[in-house]
């Protein structure tokens, strides 16, 4: 659907050029045969016959070149919807009608140049309007194009090239060196570094391994790669991307919703306007043929092209640079609205902090044990558990280069650990709370610090020692934070987590306050209390369960792993967990708002001062706007706000 829409609009922009290059042939000979061009020449060409030659020439240039124009106000008019195309139709068909009267005997001079050129200019600035208007989807396209178009498909030992869109669940496809990645799946064989930056923003590739989830159209690195598809192609997080990016295109937000209403009163004012200075000129002793000048040249500047464009091309363009740069943008109010926040709500740790445990110290109580032992011993046991601790301790154990013993007879305590044999000794991983249950007292250093989190090991039943945990904080967090208090904006946690977690983090980072220890269904309940006080607040969360909070936040921000997409809530999607999108997100809104603000009023301004003059209000002091100036004046207008929107830039 999008390539034959995007094909429709090419041929339009190709129609426009032919009707342009033949006009301009034909005016030629127009400009060389008008009485008036030849007076300002000093030539004089006359033949029998030239005057209908002349009106003839006019009428190829009126229903050939004026056709896109005639048939738009006809669909205008159809439509009940008074636009552009009727004030130029409307324009063009008095000028004509009228001097092919001349021609037939109405006394008054044909104005038969300033149709041609008007057609000409009209043409070639709609011509290059649907250029730049092409431009700004241009972004999307490029989107469309990461799509690789086939797939090699792995049939026991041999492959086979498919088209991509056949894929289906459980496929397996191989990813050469250097190739894009064919379909959202996990690989089951190879290792490589993946560029992913057009997808996410992300610059740096990062490390894939078997069983780690790869996306569509990321660029392979060096190692070839066996896929297991996990959804057909059009559900991938690709065509969800490129559709988001539609919808929003298409979403409309208050601000384009008001420069609809402006075009329609503009519409209406010009063909009030156009007759009121026809009626103005023509009562007041001119002959009609000026009249009518007067009228067309009103009506033409009037054209609310500039204003009608001032805000799709820079809403086009936003929205596909955003999704170039890891910013979905479900709905565009949100992100217009975004200027406004006065307060950014952090859901979870997770998105200020990495989200796993890192193992920050090892005490070792027992005289005959090292670190090194102890983790051992420790890791030996985890390597049964899913635990993120376990998974913190495993890590530690690896970069340490250690072996770890097998562990035999594994079982859970519930809740406050693990414990298995391993080398004939008894080991068991616990939590404080167990060792307090059991009576255990401890030796000094294995009280728990704040936003940490403890294990003990005992050996044989005895304490042998503690790891300790903890969650560190992302490097881009603190960064951000300062950047959104120089944007005036105060930075509130709001986690399930302890409070002694909470005040770490928020501490660390210099955050405006916390809640903590805070249930999901409670999350909607601290957002409307802040928006009591007056506070416009965004809230970022992951989306899944945070869906009331996101909706009652003035600005939902989803904030994940690519995967999750269809984050309803949101407005916003953030593909990267990274604090510092949400920066980018903030100061690109302001950015957007301010140049939809420039071309609105450019664009307004832009007919406030033309207008009179077209009309006439200056003609006592000579200066007079002919049809076809204001027909120049308007396509500039309308190319100044069309480079005006393609300036737009994420910085």
């Amino acid at each position: 659907m999008e390539h034959q829409h995007h094909d429709h609009h090419a041929m339009m922009i190709a129609d426009l050029r032919n009707r342009f290059w033949v006009v301009l042939v034909l005016t030629l000979p127009v400009l060389l045969l008008s009485p008036m061009i030849q007076h300002w020449l000093k030539l004089s060409i006359h033949f029998a016959g030239d005057a209908y030659a002349l009106a003839g020439l006019s009428s190829v240039i009126f229903f050939y070149g004026g056709w896109p124009f005639l048939t738009g106000w006809w669909d205008e008019m159809k439509a009940r919807d008074p636009g552009m195309m009727t004030l130029i139709g409307f324009a063009i068909t008095v000028a004509y009608v009228y001097s092919v009267t001349t021609v037939f005997g109405l006394k008054g001079m044909d104005f038969f140049w300033e149709l041609a050129t008007l057609i000409l200019i009209m043409l070639s600035g709609h011509w290059i309007e649907m250029r730049s208007v092409a431009g700004a989807s241009k972004e999307l396209e490029l989107l469309v194009q990461l799509m690789p178009d086939s797939a090699h498909l792995v049939h026991g030992d041999h492959v086979t090239d498919v088209k991509t869109a056949s894929l289906k669940e459980h496929d397996i496809v191989l990813i050469r060196p250097g190739e894009k990645i064919t379909a959202d799946g996990k690989i089951i064989e190879g290792e490589s570094y993946l560029n992913e930056s057009l997808l996410t923003g992300e610059s740096r590739p990062s490390e894939k391994k078997k069983g780690d989830k790869v996306i569509a159209g990321a660029i392979n690195g060096n190692g070839a790669l066996r896929v297991e598809v996990s959804h057909s192609a059009k559900d991938s997080y690709l065509s969800q991307v490129i559709k988001l990016v539609e919808d929003a295109q298409k979403s409309r937000s208050r601000t384009q919703l008001l420069a609809d209403r402006a075009a329609r009163w503009l519409t209406l004012m010009a063909i009030c306007a156009g007759i009121a200075t026809f009626l103005a000129w023509y009562l007041s002793g001119r002959d009609l043929a000026f009249s009518i000048e007067r009228m067309v040249t009103v009506i033409v500047i009037c054209c609310p092209h500039a204003l009608g464009l001032a805000v799709p091309l820079v809403v086009a363009r936003s929205t596909a640079l955003s999704a170039k740069n890891g910013l979905l943008i479900r709905n565009r109010t949100a992100f217009e609205n975004a200027r406004k926040i006065t307060t950014l709500v952090f859901d979870k740790t997770g998105t200020l902090t990495i989200g796993k445990f890192e193992v920050s110290a090892i005490g070792v109580w027992k005289k005959e044990m090292d670190e090194n032992g102890l983790l051992r011993l420790t890791a030996a046991l985890e390597q049964n558990s899913e635990h993120p601790i376990a998974t913190g301790i495993l890590e530690k154990a690896k970069a340490s280069g250690l072996l770890l013993p097998k562990a035999d007879g594994f079982k859970a305590l519930t809740g406050q650990g693990v414990e298995a044999a391993v080398e004939g000794r008894n080991i068991r991983v616990v939590s404080p709370g167990y060792l307090k249950a059991h009576g255990k007292t401890l030796p000094p250093g294995g009280d728990e610090m704040a936003g940490e989190t403890k294990v003990f090991v005992l050996v044989d039943d005895q304490p042998a020692g503690y790891i300790t945990l903890s969650d560190r904080v992302r490097p881009e967090s603190s960064e951000a934070i300062r950047s959104l208090h120089e944007a005036g904006i105060k930075c509130i946690l709001l986690t399930g987590d302890n409070s002694q977690v909470a005040e770490k983090v928020s501490k660390e980072l210099g955050m405006d306050g916390y809640f903590a220890e805070v249930l999901p269904h409670e999350k909607q309940d601290k957002i409307k209390a802040l928006q009591k006080k007056g506070e416009f607040v965004a809230m970022t969360g992951d989306g899944i369960n945070d869906a009331p909070a996101l909706a009652q936040a003035d600005i939902g921000i989803a904030v994940g792993s690519g995967s999750d997409i269809a984050a309803e809530t949101a407005g916003i999607v953030l593909v990267n967990s990274n604090p510092s999108d949400i920066v980018k997100l903030i100061l690109f809104g302001k950015v957007t708002y301010r140049k939809m603000i420039q071309n609105l009023v450019w664009a307004t301004g832009y007919n406030v001062v033309a207008l009179p003059l077209a009309a006439g209000v200056l003609y006592k002091a000579g200066i007079l706007l002919s049809p076809a100036a204001g027909a120049v004046l308007m396509s500039a207008s309308t190319v100044v706000v069309a480079i005006n929107a393609g300036l737009l830039k994420v910085k």
